[in-house]
């Protein structure tokens, strides 16, 4: 399941509607580093289309995971203050929606609102990931860190759809916007 739905699930329109206005939007090319390990991280970023991986040097750079459209880098290091604990580097060609540090930040702090239901969706991602580490661990019944729709609670449920929804406006916005290229691909 895209973990930008878990996000855009609890999020108002109003909220999404902040964040087009705020974010840019960059193409990566194949190869290209978006977060390395180690050095701080000056945005969040949501994988548009394309396909990142993510490796750690701890394992000699080995990949851990691959990440498609719809997954969410850089929150952990925006939570906590950290520099990155993995390197994310895009396979293909990609488009991410890039989320200021900064500008996230002063939002946070000075719309209470929107801080709630910000920080209620990455705490419900966060914490799917971590069931998802304890049980490929070992403790408890075996799944992937990937949660099926079905495994969600009730009320997690409702806003996926929705969600959905928000995630293709995104898209389509992006794609008609007068200050973005048409063809995110096409320099011209």
């Amino acid at each position: 399941m895209e973990k930008v739905f878990l996000i855009l699930g609890e999020l108002s329109d109003d909220d999404v509607d902040w964040i087009i206005q705020t974010s840019k939007w960059q193409k990566i090319t194949a190869n290209t580093v978006l977060i390395e390990e180690g050095k701080p991280v000056d945005a969040i970023y949501i994988l548009l289309e394309g396909i990142l991986t993510v490796s750690i040097s701890a394992l000699g750079g080995k990949e851990i995971a691959i990440l498609t459209s719809g997954e969410v880098v850089g929150e952990m290091s925006f939570i906590d203050f950290r520099p990155p604990s993995a390197t994310v580097t895009s396979l293909q060609e990609s488009l991410v929606l890039s989320i200021p540090r900064r500008e996230l930040a002063t939002k946070l702090q000075f719309d209470i609102s929107f801080a709630s239901r910000f920080y209620r969706s990455l705490a419900i991602l966060l914490s799917l990931r971590m069931r998802g580490l304890v049980s490929q661990l070992g403790y408890g019944k075996a799944q992937t860190e990937d949660v099926e729709i079905e495994q969600l609670h009730p009320h997690l449920l409702e806003n996926i759809t929705l969600a959905r929804a928000r995630f293709d406006w995104i898209i389509r916005r992006l794609r008609t916007s007068d200050s973005q290229p048409k063809n995110p691909y096409n320099n011209d």
